[in-house]
């Protein structure tokens, strides 16, 4: 993806979270909860943390990780796109230019054998 001048802006990809949550709109999925995993892709320009070498000037990975847990396994919500929504507000802190946020429910309470489920968003600061 580009920043708003249509250069290409860098990435960190964060995948592979799994938190457990008690997100869905069945009374079993609220109450015993399941295991989520999170993939985010965040846009940012790091040319001046590399210049600096200045963790303040750039995403911190670890610190958003662990955002991100907190924001799956915190108040439930129906739909998988509330909880994308949640997660993408989160990273959009500057300076974050754009996010992409897959949220996969492996264990959805679906009554036909599947791999996964997973819905995907892009979002981006105006």
């Amino acid at each position: 993806m580009t920043d708003a001048t249509g250069r290409r802006l860098d990435r960190i990809v964060l995948t592979g979270l799994r938190t457990h949550g008690h997100h869905g709109v069945f009374e079993g999925e609220r109450r015993d909860g399941q295991e989520f995993v999170v993939d985010v892709e965040v846009g940012l320009d790091t040319r001046a943390a590399a210049m600096t070498d200045d963790l303040s000037a750039t995403v911190d990975y670890g610190a958003l990780a662990q955002r991100v847990h907190d924001a799956i396994a915190s108040e439930p919500v129906d739909l998988i796109e509330t909880l994308a929504q949640r997660v993408a507000d989160i990273c959009l802190a500057p300076p974050a230019d754009w996010v992409q946020v897959t949220v996969h429910k492996p264990a959805a309470p679906i009554q036909v054998a599947f791999a996964d489920v997973s819905l995907t968003i892009h979002r981006s600061r105006p």
